[in-house]
């Protein structure tokens, strides 16, 4: 039915496109880096049952947790692969080449915090994300800044310097 309506005016339109899924400019890392360091701290909590009782009750927490950490290193992918897909190219590669290698590791590391509860994976990926971060917001010509985050696990993260 849509497609009747819309060939209807095919003769009347020229032709549109567009670059990308939203309008540029709505675009930010920072949903990543909230991803990131979620998993990092799925990570500790796990790890912080490690030397408890197992219980029924442990058990779930431990299911729940493991059920959620892979959740949120599914969302830094998630992110990463809009941004990267949507938002930088052409000029953008021809400037910062080491986009294409820089998303793959984070891709990479993404999986690797969901199949295992190594901690150096977790911050080797918020790393990997701040450095996103930062070539992202140069793209763009923002000026920004590491700081550490305010919630555990207080890792340092890259915020736009507003």
């Amino acid at each position: 039915m849509l497609h009747d309506l819309i060939s209807k005016f095919d003769s009347k339109i020229d032709t549109a496109s567009a670059h990308c899924d939203i309008p540029c400019g709505i675009y930010d890392p920072q949903p990543a880096l909230y991803h990131a360091l979620s998993t990092v701290r799925q990570m500790d909590i796990l790890l912080g049952l490690a030397d408890k009782e197992m219980t029924v009750y442990t058990a779930m927490q431990v299911a729940r947790n493991t059920a959620e950490k892979e959740k949120q290193a599914e969302k830094v992918k998630a992110e990463i692969r809009i941004i990267w897909g949507d938002f930088i190219k052409g000029d953008k590669f021809d400037k910062y080449p080491q986009a294409h290698d820089l998303s793959h590791k984070i891709m990479m590391k993404a999986s690797a915090c969901k199949q295992d509860l190594h901690r150096e994976d977790g911050e080797a990926l918020v790393e990997l994300v701040n450095q996103f971060a930062e070539m992202f917001w140069d793209m763009k010509g923002v000026k920004h800044k590491r700081v550490t985050a305010p919630y555990a696990p207080a890792l340092e993260v890259v915020y736009p310097d507003l």
